[in-house]
């Protein structure tokens, strides 16, 4: 194989937690080079704390810290909500959702600053590895990947603990939080550490964005949302855009318990992985969304983008939001949302987001022919020639075996 050239600049993509920052340090001591760091604002909160001061102390030239947050939410979730998409029935693709927008963010500083790599803080044996390096490959195939966790010879985080003190980067990983999170406008996951016994039940105190359900108010409380082309574009009658709506049900399903979930899943290297995910705006949007869907959309389409569903959110889990069947499945699902629009009206309560009504101006829902009641819309006699036509090649075989 031939050896790859030595970088001269390279984007890392930096969190400032315990690995990145010893990456960070690592990346100047192996290659002498110029790192840039760059962190993505996808709404980790109080994360971003101090971070431009701590990327320059550990060594980085200039630290990027760009807001992203709206782009997140209008570019990256609601076409996620609009496709319906949810891995293996349960998660709510959070970080998979985010690592397609940093690691386009990243080309775009790469090409500015004229680097010729990027590095990342993904391990050999996870799922993001791969969405980082696919967006680099779509979108900067030229340039140089580094995965240090593929390379470098630190057996696990007590070895990079202690490079961080003999370098004095503050480590963040205490015996407090022994796992990892992940934390952005659509979910909060937390992996790794205590989490990874399956069988242990997650502590209370772990979670951040909501309250447990048995905590949860005794009085529910109660929403409409208004969708305009398969997006939500008002709450309670209130114009918002799509960060707005994001921040608002977070808070209301926060305090609602809305949005946990406790699975093991199948990581896209054939590794199953147990993942503790808060995500309660997303919840309810996806919830909201796919009922609306029930009276706007006929029983073809509806059902086949089902099916399509799955396939969308496997491909947005394993990384590959901008490749060409991608962008085929999205012009689908966004051509099948020319007529979702409608208002939700939504029930929370203890930790269950429950759609207690539904309208719209394009419902195909007709109580005429729902009735049990007598109605002149439909004739019941009309069913036995159909069935006697849908059942032919069933009694024909009965006819012929039995």
């Amino acid at each position: 194989m031939k050896e790859k050239p030595a970088p001269k600049k390279i984007v890392l993509a930096y969190s400032g937690g315990l690995d990145t920052s010893v990456i960070l340090a690592w990346l100047k001591d192996t290659y002498g080079c110029e790192v840039i760091a760059f962190c993505a604002d996808v709404g980790q909160k109080e994360e971003l704390t101090g971070l431009e001061e701590k990327g320059k102390n550990t060594g980085a030239s200039k630290v990027y810290i760009q807001d992203l947050r709206l782009e997140f939410a209008r570019d990256f979730i609601f076409p996620a909500i609009r496709g319906n998409a949810i891995y293996e029935m349960r998660y709510l693709l959070g970080t998979s959702l985010a690592r397609p927008l940093i690691a386009k963010a990243m080309a775009e500083v790469a090409t500015k600053e004229g680097a010729d790599a990027f590095s990342h803080g993904a391990t050999g044996k996870g799922n993001d590895q791969v969405r980082f390096e696919l967006t680099f490959k779509a979108l900067s195939p030229n340039l140089q990947i580094i995965a240090p966790w593929r390379t470098w010879d630190f057996g696990g985080r007590a070895d990079l603990i202690e490079y961080a003190k003999k370098k004095g980067i503050p480590v963040p990983v205490t015996a407090a939080k022994p796992y990892s999170m992940d934390r952005n406008l659509m979910h909060l996951s937390f992996e790794g550490g205590i989490l990874e016994d399956p069988f242990n039940e997650p502590k209370e105190d772990m979670f951040i964005l909501t309250v447990s359900p048995e905590k949860a108010p005794d009085k529910p409380t109660y929403l409409e949302l208004d969708f305009e082309n398969g997006d939500c574009v008002a709450i309670d009658g209130k114009k918002m855009n799509p960060l707005e709506v994001m921040e608002i049900l977070n808070d209301l399903g926060g305090k609602n318990g809305v949005g946990r979930v406790d699975i093991v899943e199948n990581r896209l290297v054939g590794i199953k992985s147990r993942g503790v995910y808060e995500t309660p705006g997303g919840t309810i949007l996806h919830i909201a969304h796919r009922d609306l869907e029930s009276i706007t959309l006929d029983r073809d389409t509806q059902h086949k983008k089902d099916e399509l569903s799955q396939e969308f959110a496997r491909y947005i889990y394993n990384g590959q939001w901008y490749s060409n069947q991608m962008n085929a499945l999205r012009a689908y699902m966004d051509y099948t949302q020319k007529y979702v629009n409608g208002t939700v009206r939504i029930k929370l309560y203890k930790g269950n987001c429950t759609v207690v009504g539904r309208k719209s101006n394009k419902s195909l829902y007709n109580a005429g022919l729902s009735t049990f009641e007598k109605e002149e819309l439909y004739n019941q006699y009309d069913a036995e020639g159909f069935i006697n036509l849908y059942g032919l090649p069933m009694k024909e075989w009965a006819r012929v075996n039995k």
